[in-house]
């Protein structure tokens, strides 16, 4: 049935994928709920650690997470997604600990290394596990708006929990690690009620285990990225929103702030004001217009980020609130899409979370890359130079991606059956996902 839009309408939700999203609302929200992110330099600050062994420690933290990221797929596909993500759980929980037990450079360092095991544990098995989740149970319509209220809610949560930050540590100094740690205890909870997967959690690991096994999902997963250029292309296309995202939410926020003489005291508002925009974008992707494909948007969101960026240099300090809080927003719109978007494109019966992992690594190795970066021109004082910078490399990426994309060497297909994707029907259903046929027989790729 269609609806009077002329979209085909979405079946409702069967008990079973009802309980898979709203489990893993939990599981997400609790599991990045870290109270901790506020104030860690200056706890760390406080524990007599020295600048240089505070961006020296996040450094290594990049380079654990890519490292990490490729073993952590092979084991999300070899003992099941599910199973990954009560490890990473586990991991989380532990790693949340460390400060408490050693406030000390070690036990940062573990405490970081840790938080990054957990993390590529949960990176690819998170969504994998939502996506054939829904899918088994003939819901994945419903995914694009699950991996987006998901990641609004975790914002959200943020919004409430961390102005408490500092009360509690007033009370008790180890708080925010202690809450990060029970946060990630009630994850695990989570983790444990979610429902078994026919055939996905772990059945195939207990048949074939060992080191051959690993490797034999290893060579899947690579060879479907050189196989399928359009998934290749994907990957790349999402490494602008991540980085840009990564970069300015975290590295550059601060420094953009006091460049334009807004004070310390308000920069819990800043981030509030942008942690609202980017989650109420996060839960309504569907807001975006049809009549571009999710792929269009996708790019479109990575300019309007690169632009924010670059009238920053412009404005003065009400302009860079505002242009910081559309960032946010473009942010939120972007990453449920452009998750959606690599889901699909995974041929069926690859190592779904295996490839995930590879498109994490790519993300975090270019962003690792362009902290580095970002720590020169911030030494040199050139922090114009850089937002400009960053804007037209965006620019650059987002420009050569649509030529392949136009001039077909790369086309649209739906993943592993060389169907094209090109009729008016697919670009209506964009954004909020395939149609009922074809969730049946074949994943849309948009």
């Amino acid at each position: 049935m269609r609806a009077a839009s002329g979209r085909v309408a979405a079946p409702g939700l069967t008990d079973t994928a009802r309980r898979i999203i709203r489990l893993n609302y939990g599981f997400q929200l609790l599991f990045n709920l870290l109270w901790w992110m506020p104030v860690f330099h200056a706890y760390q600050k406080a524990a007599g650690l020295s600048d240089g062994q505070i961006f020296g420690i996040q450094s290594i933290y990049y380079v654990a997470f890519c490292l990490f990221e490729i073993p952590t797929g092979l084991i999300a596909d070899r003992i099941g997604t599910r199973n990954c993500l009560r490890a990473g759980a586990v991991v989380m929980t532990a790693a949340n600990l460390a400060p408490v037990v050693s406030a000390s450079y070690t036990g940062f360092l573990v405490h970081f290394l840790a938080i990054a095991a957990g993390r590529s544990l949960t990176s690819g098995a998170a969504s994998a596990y939502l996506y054939d989740g829904l899918r088994a149970e003939k819901c994945d319509e419903h995914y694009l708006k699950a991996e987006g209220t998901a990641r609004a809610l975790g914002l959200v949560a943020k919004v409430v929990c961390w102005p408490l930050v500092g009360p509690l540590m007033a009370v008790a100094h180890p708080t925010p690690y202690v809450l990060s740690a029970a946060s990630a205890a009630g994850s695990l909870a989570c983790a444990v009620a979610l429902p078994r997967l026919a055939g996905a959690d772990g059945g195939k690991g207990r048949r074939e285990s060992g080191g051959g096994a690993f490797l034999r999902d290893a060579g899947t997963a690579l060879r479907c990225v050189a196989s399928s250029r359009w998934l290749a292309l994907v990957m790349v296309q999402g490494v602008a929103i991540f980085t840009l995202s990564r970069i300015c939410q975290v590295n550059l926020f601060q420094p953009i702030l006091l460049d334009h003489g807004i004070a310390e005291a308000s920069h819990g508002g800043v981030m509030a004001a942008m942690t609202v925009a980017e989650a109420v974008a996060s839960a309504r992707p569907q807001w975006l217009s049809r009549r571009l494909p999710p792929v269009a948007w996708v790019s479109v969101l990575s300019l309007a980020l690169a632009g924010s960026l670059a009238a920053m240099t412009f404005g003065g300090p009400w302009a860079v609130v505002a242009l910081l809080c559309l960032f946010a927003a473009a942010t939120g719109f972007a990453y449920p899409i452009q998750r959606k978007l690599v889901n699909d494109a995974v041929p069926a019966h690859a190592p779904r979370a295996t490839l995930l992992s590879v498109e994490s690594i790519v993300d975090r190795a270019v962003c690792a890359l362009a902290a580095i970066a970002a720590g020169a021109y911030l030494a040199a004082g050139r922090l114009d130079a850089l937002l400009w910078h960053s804007a037209l490399a965006t620019a650059v990426l987002l420009g050569v991606f649509q030529l392949l994309l136009r001039s077909g060497v790369v086309k649209r297909e739906t993943a592993g059956r060389g169907v094209r994707r090109d009729g008016p029907a697919e670009t209506r259903a964009g954004a909020a996902g395939p149609s009922g046929t074809a969730r049946s027989r074949a994943r849309k790729q948009l």
